[in-house]
């Protein structure tokens, strides 16, 4: 018998599974780069904790996004760091590996998940243990083609994602094999970068994202 593999937070109906990395933000900059970002259609937000003051962008992002948005932290790894995510405001967890405790710690605070993963192995435990998505990571090294391979053994409503070297010129090739979730990094973000030039590569992240996937999820 096949386990079910429910997740403990589904992942939600989004009109575009982008999420930004703002790897490197800081706190001065959370306002203006995630406010042009939401306006330029994304839906969810990441603000890895190896950035200055995260939790600190983090409760400013969260202030100022609609409900609907996705705001939270990336690189989670320890329970505690969950729960200062929760006390920031935060509501989306991403990791680069699979910790059934940190999930489970999040799933407990409500949290979507999107925990990182490189081997059919890997993606089982993260399903094991609730993740709402999971992270193809690095991307780039798995590529299309590797992604497809563990997707033909995955249950088949499990949502993939990637992350690392991936930009909107991948979406399509990617969407081809069951891929519906991006990060984008640094193709988005750059620190010193400012917010008029992050809203400007949105935007054509979103008009890639549209092309490929007919300007809707829901």
């Amino acid at each position: 018998m096949i386990p079910s593999y429910a997740p403990a937070v589904p992942w939600p109906h989004l009109k575009r599974s982008l999420v930004a990395i703002l790897r490197g933000l800081r706190p001065e900059e959370a306002e203006a780069t995630v406010g042009g970002l939401i306006e330029a259609g994304f839906e969810a937000i990441e603000i890895p904790l190896n950035s200055p003051e995260p939790f600190r962008s983090i409760e400013i992002a969260a202030k100022l996004a609609p409900d609907h948005v996705l705001i939270g932290a990336g690189t989670v790894l320890s329970q505690e760091a969950v729960d200062a995510l929760a006390y920031a405001g935060g509501r989306l967890l991403v990791s680069p590996n699979v910790d059934a405790a940190v999930l489970a710690r999040a799933a407990s605070r409500g949290m979507v998940t999107m925990p990182g993963c490189f081997t059919p192995t890997e993606a089982f435990q993260a399903l094991a243990a609730g993740a709402s998505a999971l992270k193809f990571f690095p991307a780039s090294v798995l590529g299309p083609s590797g992604v497809a391979a563990i997707r033909a053994v995955l249950p088949a409503h499990a949502v993939l994602g990637v992350v690392g070297g991936v930009s909107e010129a991948d979406f399509g090739a990617y969407a081809k094999v069951g891929v519906k979730a991006f990060g984008l990094g640094s193709s988005l973000f750059k620190p010193g970068m400012t917010a008029t030039d992050v809203a400007a590569r949105g935007r054509a992240a979103v008009e890639a994202y549209d092309a490929v996937f007919g300007g809707s999820e829901r």
